[in-house]
């Protein structure tokens, strides 16, 4: 424990990742993007969302003067959609209670809406020179491993004792380093599979490695069965434009556009015809598929109807879109995929 963090630095020198869009910057709101696209996402992943992001909304303030649709547009495709719209109200709460400023204090930051004590401490720890342990999941690998820790790290008592033990390891100067170096480490050598051991600065004392115990530890989270649910989608065409309206805010894909969703036990072309004022003309099924959620599995049954709306308004949150329309749109990935399966 008493040359950890030297090691550490020591190794991030050499090796760590030192060119990422979001590095060598003290901006607030380019780090709090980065560190928000990269919870449950990974770096190659987030690389491009995070450069087109930055390219709509260069500023906080033009991210929380943004209708929150243009923001789930731009995320659409990264997934977890909740973070897409904590940002953006986080962004409007920096602006309504803040002047503007972004908080510097790690404990103000973390009442901002999606962002939580990790992420709260990363932000001031990289941004305004804070002292602060962060605790992501790379970090509790890597803590774990090292230090012989038993039990699912994310489960109170564990990571209560994570916790503490990352804050006695902070280095009194190099915090910032410090806290990079753990991420780097676990995202790049202390890998959830394969760990490359003979790289690792820890080598010599990771209780880990000594007791043969790499693939036990961190430990899994306790098993349970994931669920299986149904739903049925109608693809509604009239000519070229597809039907598609607003989930509600809470729930999945909330927020986003979608394809409507049948509900259980409804005959679909009465219920289309009632619902969107239409005449169905053809009805045909497409290729079901599985989407996997992280605590559930759905099961997407595809319906494509081909339809002749009646002349009058549409109800707020639906819209016909042509095809030219659909690549930006704020789409969830498998209503895209069902789209460019039947109506390329």
């Amino acid at each position: 424990m008493k040359d950890f963090a030297a090691r550490l630095i020591r190794w991030h020198k050499r090796h760590g990742r030192h060119d990422l869009p979001w590095q060598n910057t003290t901006d607030p709101y380019r780090v709090w993007l980065s560190e928000i696209m990269l919870q449950q996402t990974q770096v190659a992943t987030v690389i491009p969302y995070y450069l087109r992001f930055l390219d709509r909304f260069p500023q906080l303030a033009d991210l929380a003067a943004a209708p929150v649709e243009d923001v789930m547009a731009l995320w659409s495709g990264l997934g977890y959609y909740a973070r897409a719209r904590n940002l953006h109200a986080a962004a409007r709460a920096v602006m309504a209670q803040h002047g503007g400023k972004f908080p510097r204090n790690p404990v103000v930051i973390a009442q901002l809406p999606g962002i939580g004590r990790s992420t709260a401490n990363s932000i001031a720890t990289f941004c305004f020179g804070a002292h602060a342990p962060i605790l992501d999941g790379n970090v509790k690998r890597v803590l774990c491993r090292a230090f012989g820790i038993e039990g699912f790290p994310g489960s109170g008592a564990v990571e209560k004792q994570l916790w503490a033990l990352a804050a006695e390891l902070m280095p009194s100067r190099h915090a910032a380093i410090h806290n990079q170096a753990q991420m780097d480490l676990g995202a790049m050598v202390c890998t959830r599979g394969k760990p490359r051991c003979e790289a690792c600065p820890l080598t010599d004392i990771c209780v880990a490695r000594a007791t043969g115990r790499t693939a036990e530890l961190p430990q899994a989270k306790p098993r349970r069965e994931i669920p299986l649910r149904h739903a049925t989608l109608l693809v509604l065409l009239d000519g070229n434009r597809v039907l598609l309206e607003t989930r509600p805010p809470a729930g999945i894909w909330g927020g986003l556009l979608s394809l409507p969703e049948l509900p259980e036990g409804a005959d679909a072309q009465e219920w289309a015809a009632r619902r969107f004022a239409c005449r169905v003309i053809a009805v045909s099924p497409a290729p079901t598929f599985v989407h996997a959620f992280s605590h559930f599995r759905l099961r997407i049954a595809p319906l494509e109807m081909r339809v002749e709306p009646a002349s009058r308004a549409m109800e707020p949150g639906q819209q016909w879109l042509a095809p030219d329309a659909l690549a930006a749109a704020a789409l969830p990935a498998p209503v895209r995929r069902i789209l460019e399966e039947t109506h390329p």
